[in-house]
C-alpha cells in the first residue's frame, strides 16, 4: 500500500467493534499491520472478533477489552489496556452507537437519554481520555468520530439519534480546533445507510444484496466506511482537520436524504 495510506505499526482503539462497521474496521487495520483493541459491551462477541483476527494470520496484534462508553472508569481502563499491551494510542475510533426508530412524541425520557448518553456522552469520554494520552506522547494522534447523515440533515422517527449525532459533528469541529496545536487531528464520518447486522434485522437488507461496483445506490457496505476510517487515520489525510465527510452514495438532486 502507498505509504501515506499506511496504518502499519499504529495502535488503534475501536469502540463498538463487535459487529458491523467496527468489526470490519478492526479486521482491516489488523490486516494492514496495526495493533487493534476490539471493544464493546459484549465480551463474547469481541473475543470472537479477536479470535478471527488471530486465526487469519494478520500481521497486526489484537486484544479484546469489554467497555461501556457511558462509564468513565471503563473508558479509562480501555485506554490503559491499549497502552499496557501495545505502548501507545495512535488512533481512537469512536464508533460505538445505538438507535431505535420512534415518533418524537413516543420517545420516553429514558429512551432519549440512553441514545444521547451512548452516542454523544460516550464520544466525549473516549475523546477526552484518548486526547489526554495523545497530548503526552510524541507524535500526537488521530480521533475519528462516527456520526450519521441523520446528524447532518435530520431523520424522521430518529430525532434522538439525529440530535446526538449532530452533537458529535459539532464536537468534532470544536475539538479539532482545540487539539490541533497538540498534534492531534480530529475528523468525523457521517455514513448514510450501511448494510450492517443492525440494518439487516430492522430492514431485512443484507450486504449480499449490494453490488459494491455500482455507483448509483442508496446503501453502502461496512468496508466502504472502513476505507474512509483508514484514510483519516493515515498520513494521507494530513491536511484534513475538523471535517465531517458524508459517505452516502450518489446525491439525489431535489430529493431528501433525511430518511437515513
Amino acid at each position: 500500500m502507498n505509504g501515506n495510506f499506511s496504518v502499519e505499526g499504529q495502535t488503534v482503539v475501536i469502540t463498538g467493534s463487535s459487529q458491523g462497521i467496527g468489526k470490519v474496521t478492526a479486521e482491516r487495520f489488523a490486516e494492514e499491520g496495526a495493533n487493534v483493541v476490539v471493544s464493546s459491551r459484549s465480551r463474547e462477541k469481541i473475543d470472537e472478533v479477536v479470535a478471527g483476527i488471530e486465526s487469519s494470520e494478520a500481521p497486526g496484534g489484537a486484544i479484546a477489552v469489554e467497555c461501556d462508553v457511558r462509564e468513565r472508569e471503563a473508558v479509562e481502563a480501555l485506554v490503559d489496556a491499549a497502552i499496557e499491551e501495545f505502548g501507545s494510542l495512535d488512533t481512537m475510533v469512536n464508533n460505538a452507537g445505538a438507535s431505535f426508530m420512534a415518533p418524537f412524541d413516543d420517545i420516553s425520557e429514558n429512551g432519549w437519554k440512553t441514545i444521547v448518553d451512548i452516542n454523544l456522552h460516550g464520544t466525549y469520554h473516549c475523546s477526552q481520555v484518548a486526547g489526554s494520552v495523545m497530548q503526552d506522547q510524541e507524535g500526537g494522534g488521530q480521533i475519528v468520530n462516527l456520526a450519521s447523515v441523520a446528524g447532518t440533515r435530520g431523520s424522521p422517527y430518529m430525532s434522538h439519534y439525529g440530535a446526538s449525532k449532530a452533537g458529535v459533528v459539532n464536537l468534532t469541529t470544536t475539538l479539532a480546533n482545540e487539539y490541533a496545536e497538540e498534534g492531534i487531528r480530529v475528523n468525523c464520518i457521517a455514513p448514510g445507510l450501511v448494510a450492517t447486522p443492525g440494518v439487516a434485522s430492522q430492514m431485512g437488507i443484507t450486504a449480499d444484496e449490494i453490488d459494491r461496483s455500482a455507483v448509483d445506490r442508496r446503501m453502502g457496505l461496512p468496508e466502504e466506511i472502513s476505507d474512509t476510517i483508514q484514510f483519516l487515520a493515515s498520513d494521507a489525510s494530513s491536511y484534513l482537520v475538523g471535517e465531517t465527510i458524508e459517505v452516502k452514495g450518489v446525491p439525489r438532486i431535489g430529493e431528501s436524504d433525511a430518511e437515513v
